[in-house]
C-alpha cells in the first residue's frame, strides 16, 4: 500500500473506457480506402493505423477502439513483379517438415492481391489478443 495515498486521502483517476461505452465507431462509422494505384505497403499501414484506432483521439492500448476499414480495387494496386518475387510469407501447419515459405508470385497467383494486402496488415497490427478482433473488422474488395 503507497503511503502517499493514505495521508492524503488521494486515488487514482484512471479512466478505463468499457468496450460499449467506448463509441459508437466500433460497429458503426466504415472506413473505405481505395486501393488503385498505390502500393501495397503505404496501403497496408493506413489500414493497420485505422485497424487501431491511433487515428483517434480515443486511443487505447487495451481495447479494441478502431474502424471497421473497407478496401476497394485491391486488383489495381500497383506492385512490380521484381516486388513479388522478393516478398514470402510462411505456413506452418504444426508437424515435422511442415513449414512452407511461399513468395509473394504464389500467393497473387492463387489467392489474389486481396490475400496479400490481407498478410501484409496482419504483420503490421500488434501481437496480442487484440489482433483477431481488428481483422475480423477488415473488408477487401476487388
Amino acid at each position: 500500500m503507497n503511503l502517499y495515498n493514505m495521508k492524503t486521502n488521494k486515488t487514482k483517476n484512471t479512466i478505463n473506457k468499457k468496450p460499449a461505452r467506448l463509441n459508437s465507431r466500433s460497429g458503426g462509422e466504415l472506413k473505405t480506402i481505395d486501393a488503385e494505384g498505390r502500393t501495397l505497403g503505404r496501403v497496408a499501414t493506413e489500414i493497420a493505423m485505422s485497424l487501431m484506432g491511433k487515428t483517434s483521439p480515443t486511443f487505447e492500448r487495451n481495447v479494441y477502439s478502431g474502424f471497421p476499414v473497407k478496401v476497394v480495387n485491391a486488383a489495381k494496386l500497383r506492385i512490380t513483379a521484381r516486388k513479388l518475387e522478393e516478398i514470402y510469407h510462411t505456413r506452418y501447419s504444426g508437424m515435422r517438415g511442415g513449414l512452407r515459405i511461399l513468395s509473394g508470385t504464389e500467393t497473387a497467383e492463387k489467392k489474389g492481391l486481396k490475400e496479400l494486402i490481407k498478410l501484409a496488415t496482419f504483420q503490421m497490427l500488434p501481437d496480442n489478443k487484440l489482433r483477431r478482433e481488428m481483422m475480423k473488422h477488415l473488408t477487401i474488395e476487388d
